[in-house]
């Protein structure tokens, strides 16, 4: 009988919170150590988007920044598990410290905005979070294979509060995440620091060109709502009753924003790569937070996919309106991001456990058989 990862994911997701915190979270330690070790395709890449950090470390350095990256990547996938074993608004209070802007709090009470985020720390963690004590997160999440694997992680991420949008083939998802923004209060929230399109923004990412997804910014600016990045990492936070537990620390940087004189594309790219910087800069901080496990540099990725994506830009017009009467309610069809069903997200790899929103069309299992 083949293996069914949906019917995996379920039943972990019905043991794991019977069973004590601490025992969860070392046995999936355990195995992430192991993969680790293994030095698996995943590893390697992490190993090497690490050397893009940390351009002087030494071997040895960038194999003591990849065990500890795979480790906390192992900590998402134990508290993906766990979340519904803490996940009242007061249990979620005791695992969040939010650091905001001025602004931040404001938008996120008043009105809609976009969350730009990357594959740092645990994103179902701040999804939930967000969702309870701010705006209801809007998000994508593309068809994975198998079947029983996407139904189990969207009804997990609704059961957070989050809206999912489940993305078909030939639908318009970024009209229905303008919509969203533009009709209700909606925080839509997109990872999206890799692009698995033809159509990504070629951007600067720790001095290196990479493709990202033009998602975040182009649902912005058409919406007409605040951009805003959230930088993500695991700490230890102090809850009410002054017990230390893993959590994740939310760091909220905007809104940003870009000369109004730029239009279409150029905005679009401009856009994007303010909040990229950003992310650079937050994992220069926290290099460990970010596991990214595939190949998001140009230097890395294949020359056929660029080559066609040159062509493509070449006889392409320009991108997704910005500005124009019925941008609200009928942007254009611009990419939105890759979605690969992780977490709170439309913009990144399609490629893991069921994350939400991030477009790629990869299998679900991808992202596990990367670490090993």
């Amino acid at each position: 009988m083949a293996f069914d990862m949906g019917r995996a994911f379920h039943a972990a997701w019905r043991l794991a919170p019977r069973l004590p915190e601490g025992l969860v979270r070392g046995v999936v330690d355990v195995a992430f150590r192991a993969a680790a070790r293994s030095g698996g395709g995943g590893v390697r890449q992490l190993r090497a988007n690490y050397s893009r950090i940390r351009p002087d470390a030494t071997p040895t350095e960038l194999d003591r920044l990849a065990r500890q990256g795979m480790r906390e990547y192992g900590r998402y996938y134990a508290e993906a598990f766990l979340l519904p074993k803490f996940s009242t608004p007061e249990q979620l209070a005791d695992r969040v410290r939010a650091i905001h802007t001025d602004a931040s709090e404001r938008d996120l009470r008043e009105g809609s905005v976009v969350l730009a985020l990357g594959h740092t720390g645990n994103w179902d963690i701040a999804g939930a979070w967000v969702s309870a004590f701010h705006a209801t997160v809007l998000t994508v999440a593309e068809r994975l294979e198998p079947e029983s694997l996407f139904r189990e992680f969207l009804a997990f991420r609704e059961s957070l509060g989050m809206e999912v949008l489940a993305l078909e083939k030939g639908q318009n998802v970024f009209r229905q995440l303008v919509r969203g923004a533009v009709g209700k209060r909606r925080a839509v929230s997109l990872l999206a620091d890799r692009d698995l399109t033809l159509r990504g923004v070629e951007v600067d990412l720790l001095g290196d060109r990479a493709l990202f997804a033009a998602g975040p910014a182009a649902v912005a600016l058409a919406a007409r709502v605040p951009l805003y990045f959230v930088g993500i990492r695991s700490d230890r936070i102090t809850g009410s009753d002054g017990r230390k537990r893993w959590g994740i620390e939310l760091e909220f940087v905007g809104p940003l924003e870009v000369s109004e004189d730029l239009g279409g594309s150029a905005r679009i790219a401009s856009l994007t790569q303010a909040w990229v910087d950003e992310l650079s800069a937050h994992i220069r901080r926290h290099p460990t937070s970010w596991h990214m496990l595939q190949k998001v540099f140009v230097a890395d990725l294949d020359p056929d996919r660029l080559s066609r994506r040159d062509a493509m830009a070449a006889g392409a017009v320009d991108g997704p309106r910005v500005g124009g009467e019925d941008d609200r309610a009928d942007g254009e069809d611009g990419q939105v991001g890759d979605d690969d069903g992780r977490v709170v997200d439309a913009g990144g790899q399609a490629s893991g456990g069921g994350r939400v929103g991030e477009g790629s069309g990869g299998r679900a299992s991808d992202d596990l058989e990367a670490t090993g």
